[in-house]
C-alpha cells in the first residue's frame, strides 16, 4: 500500500508516533489510509450540512477495513461571490482545490479518497486531483437542498431571489413580497434546486462513474444521501484491494458520456469547462469539437429550473440518474458502455427495471425539441468558439440581430439594466471578463437575471468573454474566445455595431467588414490586468483560454 511509505520499517518510528498522536491505535495502523477530502464549511448551504456525512463515509470506511482521515479544502458560494469581485476567485478556486487535495495525498501517501464536494467548482476540482493523482477515489456528491415555498408557489433560488430583484424594480412586487422570498428560497442545507453548475456537475459526475448511482440528485437533507455516503466509505476499501484508479474509469467514451447526458439535460455552460479541464488531467483527447459533434445528434429530453419550474427534487422523483441513461443507452448510438466506481456496466444500469416517469425524463423518440440543451457557436466575433445553454433561450430568440451596447466591466453593465438604459433589441457587450481579462472569468448571473426580470429575456441578447451562472436563462452568450485582452474581436466592438446571432446553425457574427476590423486593431489598447498581486496575479499569468477549459496547467 502507499500508506506502507509512512508506517513501515524503522525509519519511520518518527511517523507512526506522529500518527499515534492523531488518535489512531495499534490495530488500525496498518490498515488501508482513507482520506475523506471533505469541503465543509459554514459558508456555503450546500456544505454547511457536511458534517452528518462525514460521520456516514467515516462510519463506512472503518466498516470496510480501512482508517479514516478527515480533511478540509476551501469552498466558494457562487451565488454569495456574485455580483462583485469576490466571484473573481470562484473560478480559480477549483485548481487550488485540486492542488489542496494532491498535496494532503502525496504528502501523506494515503491510500485512497473519498471525496466530499457539491457546489460548482467543488465537483470538477476534486475530480482534476483526483485523474492527476490516478490512486483509488469515490465521489460524494451530497445533493440538492429542499425546493423554497411561498403563498403556495414553489421558489428556487434564482427565481426567488436573483430574478425577483428584476420584477420588485418593475412593480411586479412590493417589498413584503420581496422580503418573505427572500427568506424562503432556501429553505434547508444543499445546493441550489435547479440544474445550474453543481447539480449539472453532480450529474456528469455520476454519468462518468466516478460516484455511486442516484448520489447525483438525491436531496442533501435525506437518508438515503447518508446511506450512499456510507456505502461509498465502504466501497472505496474495495477499490484499493482491487487498484481501480480513475484511469480505468475516466476514458474518452466516459467523458463523451457525460457530455452526450449533459447535452440532454440542458446543463450550465460551465460543464464545458470543466469537462475540458478533468479531460485534460485525465490525459484524454476530448475537445469543444466533441460537443460541436455531439450536439448536432442529442435531443434535449429534460428541462429543469431554470429554463422551466421543475426542480432537481422532480429528476430525483422521476428515476434519477439511472432512468436518464436508460433512457438514453442504446437510442443513441455514440454513448458507449463504460463501468464506474461501483462496479456495474452502464448497460446493465439501461437494461434494469428502473421508474423513469417519462413527463419528466422524455423519450428519446419524442423529445422536448430536437435541438440539444447547449451549442458552440462560431463566426467572425467567436473564431475559437462560444457556448450557449439552448434550454434557456425562447425559441422565437434563437435568431436575433441587434445593435452592440459595450461595457468593460459586469458592474458598469449591471447599472445600466438597473437605470433602464437597455432596451428590446439591444445586444449588451460585456468583454474583459474572460480567464486572464476578469481575471478568473466571473459569471454574469446578475445581469442576466435582471434583463429576465425586467421582461426583456426575449428582446434582449448578453454576450460575454466571461461566464454564466447554471441558473441564468435568456439569450445569453459565453465564453467568447479569444477573449480581449488576447486581442479577440470583442474588444473591437463599438456601440452600436449590428451583431447577428444564429443559433440553429452556430452562428455568432459581428457586421463590420475585415477591413474596418483591421483598421480598429491599429489602435485597440487592451486594458492593463485589474490585479497585481496575490493568487489571482499568479492566476492570469498562466490561465489558459476558456476553449482550452481555462487550465492552469503548464
Amino acid at each position: 500500500m502507499r500508506s506502507d511509505e509512512i508506517t513501515k520499517g524503522l525509519q519511520r518510528t518518527p511517523h507512526r508516533s506522529l500518527l499515534y498522536g492523531t488518535g489512531v491505535s495499534e490495530q488500525q495502523i496498518n490498515k488501508r489510509f482513507i482520506g475523506i477530502a471533505s469541503s465543509f464549511t459554514d459558508l456555503v448551504p450546500g456544505h454547511c450540512g457536511m458534517r452528518e456525512i462525514e460521520r456516514q463515509i467515516e462510519k463506512g470506511i472503518h466498516s470496510g477495513g480501512g482508517q479514516a482521515f478527515i480533511f478540509g479544502v476551501p469552498a466558494i458560494c457562487d451565488g454569495i461571490a456574485m455580483g462583485h469581485s469576490g466571484m473573481n476567485y470562484s473560478l480559480p478556486s477549483r485548481d487550488l482545490i485540486a492542488d489542496c487535495v494532491e498535496s494532503v495525498a502525496q504528502a501523506h501517501k494515503l491510500d485512497g479518497l473519498v471525496l466530499l464536494t457539491n457546489c460548482d467548482k467543488i465537483t470538477p476540482g476534486m475530480i482534476m486531483a483526483a485523474a492527476r493523482l490516478d490512486i483509488p477515489c469515490i465521489v460524494v456528491t451530497v445533493g440538492p437542498m429542499a425546493d423554497g415555498k411561498c403563498h403556495n408557489q414553489t421558489l428556487t433560488m434564482i427565481r426567488g431571489t436573483f430574478e425577483a430583484i428584476g420584477k420588485f424594480t418593475n412593480g411586479e412586487i412590493d417589498e413584503k413580497m420581496l422580503k418573505e422570498m427572500e427568506i424562503t428560497s432556501c429553505p434547508t442545507a444543499g445546493a441550489c434546486q435547479g440544474l445550474y453548475t453543481a447539480n449539472t456537475m453532480a450529474c456528469l459526475t455520476e454519468v462518468m462513474g466516478m460516484s455511486m448511482p442516484y448520489c447525483a440528485t438525491s436531496s442533501a437533507v435525506s437518508a438515503k444521501t447518508k446511506r450512499i455516503a456510507f456505502d461509498s466509505g465502504v466501497r472505496i476499501n474495495e477499490l484499493v484491494e482491487q487498484d481501480i484508479r480513475p484511469s480505468s474509469i475516466l476514458t474518452k467514451e466516459a467523458i463523451r458520456n457525460a457530455i452526450i447526458v449533459d447535452l440532454a439535460l440542458g446543463g450550465s455552460t460551465n460543464s464545458i469547462l470543466h469537462l475540458l479541464a478533468i479531460a485534460n488531467e485525465a490525459g484524454v483527447d476530448v475537445s469543444l469539437k466533441d460537443f460541436e459533434e455531439l450536439s448536432f445528434k442529442v435531443p434535449q429530453i429534460i428541462k429543469l429550473d431554470p429554463s422551466a419550474l421543475k426542480t432537481m427534487a422532480d429528476l430525483d422523483n422521476a428515476g434519477s440518474i439511472p432512468a436518464v441513461l436508460k433512457t438514453i443507452y442504446g437510442n443513441v448510438p455514440e454513448m458507449k458502455d463504460t463501468v464506474g466506481v461501483s462496479g456495474i456496466k452502464l448497460s446493465e444500469i439501461a437494461a434494469s427495471d428502473i421508474w423513469c416517469d417519462n413527463e419528466v425524463i422524455r423519450p428519446i423518440s419524442d423529445p422536448l425539441t430536437s435541438n440539444p440543451g447547449l451549442a458552440v457557436l462560431h463566426g467572425n466575433l467567436a473564431p475559437d468558439g462560444a457556448v450557449v445553454k439552448i434550454s434557456g433561450v425562447e425559441k422565437e430568440a434563437l435568431v436575433f440581430t441587434g445593435k452592440a451596447k459595450t461595457f468593460n466591466s459586469e458592474e458598469d453593465a449591471m447599472q445600466a439594466i438597473m437605470d433602464d438604459k437597455i432596451v428590446a433589441g439591444d445586444v449588451v457587450v460585456i468583454r474583459y471578463e474572460g480567464p486572464k481579462g476578469g481575471p478568473g472569468m466571473r459569471e454574469m448571473l446578475s445581469p442576466t437575471s435582471a434583463i429576465v426580470g425586467k421582461g426583456l429575456g426575449k428582446h434582449v441578447a448578453l454576450i460575454t468573454d466571461g461566464r454564466f451562472s447554471g441558473g441564468t436563462r435568456g439569450l445569453c452568450i459565453g465564453h467568447i474566445c479569444p477573449e480581449a485582452p488576447a486581442g479577440g474581436v470583442i474588444g473591437l466592438i463599438n456601440d452600436g455595431d449590428e451583431i447577428h446571432i444564429d443559433i440553429p446553425n452556430r452562428e455568432l457574427t459581428l457586421n463590420v467588414s475585415e477591413a474596418e476590423l483591421e483598421e480598429r486593431r491599429k489602435t485597440f489598447v487592451p486594458l492593463p490586468t485589474k490585479v497585481r498581486k496575490g493568487y489571482l496575479k499568479r492566476y492570469s499569468t498562466v490561465v489558459s483560454s476558456s476553449d482550452k477549459g481555462a487550465i492552469t496547467s503548464i
